[in-house]
């Protein structure tokens, strides 16, 4: 299961972010997708510009994801301590991989 986390910008464009998934090679950042540019990085602050997406805002995004292959998508609010103690460990294998 693929934790995701949907935010809206003022403008209205929405992001999913992905809080146990890497972004780079930085700690403070987790994969994110959007319809323009698709994967990404994005610095966790990016919730102090966003705000809460609601389902039907998000609707069009969470289809292109599963259209991409991404099936087992588990929807939450926000991001936890969990989520980066994951991306954390996520980020050592990939270092002691290389």
């Amino acid at each position: 299961m693929t934790k995701v986390i949907f935010r809206k910008f003022r403008e209205g464009d929405v992001i999913a972010l992905f809080p146990t998934i890497p972004g780079d090679s930085s700690f403070l950042t987790c994969e994110s997708y959007q319809h323009i540019g698709q994967h990404g990085a994005a610095a966790e602050f990016i919730t102090t510009l966003t705000k809460p997406a609601k389902p039907e805002e998000y609707a069009p995004l969470l289809a292109e994801l599963q259209a991409i292959g991404y099936d087992d998508l588990k929807i939450a609010k926000r991001f936890t301590w969990q989520d980066r103690q994951a991306r954390l460990q996520a980020l050592r294998a990939m270092r002691t991989a290389n």
